[in-house]
């Protein structure tokens, strides 16, 4: 008779822990379906915020714009100044490094352009041809980044190759002189980078360079000397890739 009434028991604690399983699950169910349930089911995931913009890496590319070329021819034996400003397009292809602390970044770079800043001049018997071939550049950059944005100043040195001619056309003798050209660079600039690797620039450079003299024969005595002075602007449009 004891052991009818202890297996009754088990089978009623049995019955008790299914029916409260299965109570648990029918009440999950409800509070799942319910408008709060639904939502912690169902919540968006947590914003995404992409690392920040860093402008630190190599990077190459290339340079299309206008150039301006101011300067004079003088024969030292007449005293005559001729004017030999000239304008024309510029174009090339540069390279350069990134280093980005903070919100500042420094860098340097070296650029290439070729040239059509040619200019032909004429005073009383005289006439001056002055030629920029080329246009070769080396400078820090300093600058301040705002995300994709980069404000930049650059400063360094550059290189030029001229041409000049110097006639009397009264009596057809000239001379002809050939010249690298060096000197001092300071411009400025903006960059926008509109893709992960890719930057569009905009940048305004002004190069001093030194004046250079050349025997001439084109008057008596043979001591007759010209001097070429020759300054160079750029305003130049840029698209760079970064590595």
């Amino acid at each position: 008779m004891a052991k009818r009434q202890s297996s009754t028991f088990s089978t009623s604690k049995y019955r008790a822990g299914v029916l409260g399983l299965l109570g648990g699950v029918a009440l999950a169910t409800l509070w799942a379906a319910s408008p709060a349930g639904a939502a912690d089911l169902y919540a968006p995931p947590a914003a995404y915020f992409p690392p920040p913009f860093s402008w630190t890496g190599f990077y190459v590319g290339a340079n299309l714009g206008g150039g301006w070329a101011n300067g004079s021819l003088n024969d030292n034996f007449t005293g005559a100044s001729i004017g030999t400003g000239s304008s024309g397009v510029v174009g090339g292809g540069k390279a350069g490094y990134n280093y980005q602390i903070g919100n500042f970044v420094l860098g340097a770079e070296w650029d290439f352009e070729g040239s059509s800043l040619n200019a032909t001049r004429s005073s009383g018997v005289l006439q001056a041809s002055a030629n920029t071939n080329w246009i070769t550049t080396v400078a820090g950059r300093f600058g301040v980044a705002a995300d994709n944005w980069l404000y930049y100043g650059k400063a360094g040195g550059g290189w030029v190759g001229n041409s000049a001619t110097l006639t009397n056309l009264a009596t057809g003798a000239s001379v002809n002189s050939s010249n690298t050209n060096g000197g001092w660079l300071v411009g400025a600039g903006v960059e926008w980078a509109f893709a992960p690797r890719w930057s569009a620039s905009l940048e305004y450079n002004y190069l001093g360079l030194n004046s250079w003299n050349v025997n001439s024969t084109v008057f008596a005595p043979p001591a007759d000397r010209f001097s070429v002075n020759r300054n160079v602007q750029t305003l130049l449009v840029g698209v760079n890739y970064r590595f």
